[in-house]
């Protein structure tokens, strides 16, 4: 016989995060995208005809709870395996266990899989045939990105379903919803909350409802240690301690951040750089990480409109080797700046490029007599050399002479911007070479 009063008991045991977690579709807070009215997923999932997906997201977004309300939504025994502590074996038993329901009470299983990326190429393997035949409806769950975790095989039969954090409304609302509820929630605590509060701790989540609601449990509990029943800004402070920054310094939250920081650089935002930098360093990055991106930078995106950019950003490399954290943040940071503020030009890069693709089309690479090397005692009888002008014997240091191959005279790969430095470097090539580096 079933003990509810023994359940309850259980219940009231869980953390809050785990006793909040929605059990019906329209008690699911955020992923509109996937679940609002007429969104596919959502209508698969009120028809009974679950396809199987990939969920990809961070921590907190609700990956489980979509699986635990899917499942019981559309009438779906569910199986729960997590890759981290499950292997072959396991598999195993869940795919006989699925085909025993579905042969008995012609009952379709859904297999969620937590931390899917943790499983090796051999054990993803083993799904595909049972993906395939039907035989399971597969749902993994992973915050690293599938398309580099995940086998090709198993994600041409899935569909990858991207969650994305909660916004701080999102998360007030789940908040409130926990502050309220008697049956699950901190009703029973009479706590009083008030708005200001409730924001502050979403602020404070990162978009991870379960950091959101562990919180407001530890500042109910100190609340209750304390005797208070009204929740101020200094008592969320002392129950939270520190702010939990959501970085991984090898995967998705890595590449994500130094792409923004890059692009910030890029986009001549110091502020944002700035931010993004914070968030690197606070989750522990290496500084020569940075470093290394600050330097990439100088060169792509600025290059000769400001020459001294690579100079800063070398001494910034060379201030964190020799000083390591925490003092070298301060050359980081004067770096970060510097070349965020400079003028941007990436003809360099554009330069090389567009040089490596002429040689790839097929264009003449043999080296012209006159400038190839003399220094052989054979040179004057190939006409090596013949010809050629040495600059230093200009008073202008320079003369005009062929050095492409004379069939590429016309090929032209550099082409000066007119931003910052690089203004003086095409006036200069328009007054040695004439039309060539003419404006237009």
């Amino acid at each position: 016989m079933f003990d509810h009063a023994s359940e309850n008991v259980r219940n009231k045991q869980k953390p809050l995060a785990a006793r909040m977690r929605p059990t019906k579709i329209n008690q699911v807070i955020g992923q509109t995208h996937l679940l609002g009215s007429g969104a596919p997923l959502r209508i698969s999932i009120e028809k009974g005809k679950l396809w199987s997906a990939i969920l990809w997201g961070g921590p907190g977004t609700g990956k489980t709870t979509l699986a635990t309300v899917a499942a019981s939504t559309a009438n779906y025994h569910v199986i729960r395996l997590s890759a981290i502590t499950s292997g072959v074996t396991d598999l195993r038993k869940s795919i006989q266990e699925a085909q025993d329901l579905m042969k008995i009470n012609h009952c379709p299983t859904l297999l969620f899989i937590d931390e899917i990326h943790a499983f090796n190429k051999n054990q993803q393997d083993a799904l595909l045939p049972y993906v395939e035949d039907g035989t399971i409806t597969f749902w993994g769950a992973t915050t690293y990105n599938p398309y580099f975790e995940i086998n090709t095989a198993l994600i041409s039969r899935v569909r990858v379903l991207r969650l994305e954090p909660l916004s701080n409304s999102e998360l007030a609302e789940i908040i409130r919803r926990a502050i309220v509820s008697k049956a699950m929630g901190l009703g029973n605590k009479r706590l009083t909350i008030d708005e200001t509060s409730i924001s502050l701790i979403a602020s404070l989540s990162n978009g991870d409802a379960r950091v959101a609601l562990n919180w407001l449990e530890a500042i109910a509990d100190l609340a209750e240690t304390e005797n208070l029943d009204i929740v101020s800004k200094e008592l969320i402070e002392r129950a939270l301690v520190t702010r939990s920054t959501q970085y991984d310094r090898a995967y998705d939250n890595h590449f994500d951040t130094a792409s923004a920081f890059i692009k910030s650089i890029r986009g001549s935002d110091p502020d944002a750089a700035l931010f993004w930098m914070a968030k690197m360093l606070e989750g522990g990055e290496e500084p020569e990480f940075i470093s290394r991106r600050i330097l990439i930078s100088a060169s792509e995106d600025v290059g000769n409109a400001d020459p001294a950019a690579i100079s800063v950003a070398i001494a910034a490399c060379e201030a964190v080797e020799r000083l390591g954290l925490p003092e070298c943040t301060f050359a980081l940071a004067q770096a970060c700046i510097y070349i965020s503020c400079a003028p941007k030009s990436n003809t360099a890069g554009e330069a090389l490029s567009a040089a490596r693709q002429a040689i790839k089309d097929g264009a003449d690479v043999t080296v012209p007599l006159h400038l190839r090397n003399n220094t052989f005692s054979a040179a004057e009888n190939f006409d090596f050399a013949k010809g050629y002008k040495n600059i230093h014997n200009s008073p202008e240091g320079f003369e005009q002479q062929q050095y492409l191959p004379q069939a590429n005279q016309q090929l032209r790969f550099y082409v000066p911007k007119a931003i910052g430095w690089e203004i003086n470097l095409g006036n200069r090539l328009h007054k040695l070479w004439g039309k060539r580096y003419s404006a237009d």
